[in-house]
């Protein structure tokens, strides 16, 4: 697929792609795809770390932008860059303790990424890929899938956050001719991935019984290497411009279909046991996790036909091909550090 994407839009020969967010899970696969491409690409850190320290690959240029906000000078960075990919961000926080949220949240994604495009613009910077996210769109689906054409319905100070930093490039977009283009991605597993994704993982490991078996829900996901196949068809495909993109592997599971899943990848047995939704609910309420039984129990999926078209897209591994790279990926992590099992 990768070689498809550089006939389609030709040699990337000099062409510079700069990447925040590199050191996460998502920035280093996303990195290594562009060079995989034959790209020169730039990392954009908080603080200073060696290249080729494991963090940062040693054919990146890193450039220290400190924390990313209203005021970041992104001058340096952006000098002779043709590409922006912009994945940092400032996620959903477990332990919130800040006393206005939504303003952190806006103050990172909001602010910072507009200050960003807005910089970028004026140093000439042809194309901003934003990975966005789903619950732009909402929280939860009821028959239909999410489509890009839908009414947003953000839910939340990090969708909030999120749902303005679009609005505000394409501002940007139509004022200064930059190329915008905004994928929307729902839950992203692979390699690297942490959060309740991981937490899941663990218990398959350990066999730990899950009351999950009468959950009948559906939800869409994308492996890592969809997503980032995607992107980088994103950073310089011309008919990509412009666009939102709804991205999903393409086979919608239900929770014990997911762990079922996971389970045969881990080469483990899936220990599920029916328990009524409405009292899982219930208990979720009781125990401060309404959230992650919301996710657990109800269906969100998306419709990813409008990259197929106008992209010619096609996600190149399927659901057992990306959960079996998470597993394998896990357990090499579990057999180095025992403590993570």
């Amino acid at each position: 697929m990768a070689q498809d994407v550089t006939r389609r839009v030709g040699a990337p020969g000099r062409q510079t792609v700069l990447v925040t967010g590199p050191t996460g899970y998502i920035g280093r696969a996303m990195i290594a795809a562009l060079l995989q491409e034959g790209y020169s690409v730039r990392a954009a850190l908080r603080q200073n770390i060696n290249a080729g320290s494991g963090d940062v690959d040693k054919q990146v240029r890193p450039h220290v932008v400190g924390d990313i906000g209203p005021t970041t000078d992104w001058k340096a960075a952006l000098n002779n860059v043709q590409a922006v990919v912009h994945l940092a961000a400032r996620v959903h926080v477990m332990d919130e303790r800040a006393p206005d949220p939504l303003a952190e949240y806006r103050r990172v994604n909001t602010h910072g990424t507009l200050r960003l495009a807005a910089m970028a613009a004026l140093s000439g910077v042809r194309r901003f890929v934003y990975v966005s996210t789903v619950k732009v769109n909402g929280e939860e689906t009821a028959g239909a899938p999410f489509r890009e054409s839908d009414p947003p319905r953000p839910c939340g100070p990090y969708a909030v956050s999120k749902w303005e930093a679009e609005q505000g490039l394409l501002r940007i977009a139509a004022d200064t001719g930059m190329e915008i283009v905004i994928a929307r991605p729902p839950l992203v597993y692979g390699p690297g991935v942490g959060g309740n994704f991981r937490a899941m993982l663990k218990w398959i490991q350990r066999g730990i019984p899950l009351p999950l078996a009468s959950i009948r829900n559906q939800r869409s996901l994308v492996g890592l290497g969809n997503l980032v196949n995607l992107l980088l068809l994103c950073v310089f495909h011309p008919a990509a411009a412009g666009e939102i993109f709804l991205v999903a592997d393409g086979e919608d599971l239900s929770t014990p279909e997911l762990i079922q899943r996971m389970a045969l990848a881990l080469d483990r047995k899936p220990r599920l046991f029916p328990f009524p939704v409405p009292l899982l609910s219930a208990s979720a309420r009781l125990l401060g996790m309404n959230n992650a039984c919301d996710r657990l129990c109800g269906s969100l999926t998306v419709d990813s036909g409008k990259a197929r078209r106008l992209l010619a897209w096609n996600p190149p591994s399927s659901v057992n091909e990306e959960l079996r790279n998470t597993a394998e990926w896990y357990q090499r992590q579990t057999s180095l550090h025992p403590a993570m099992s």
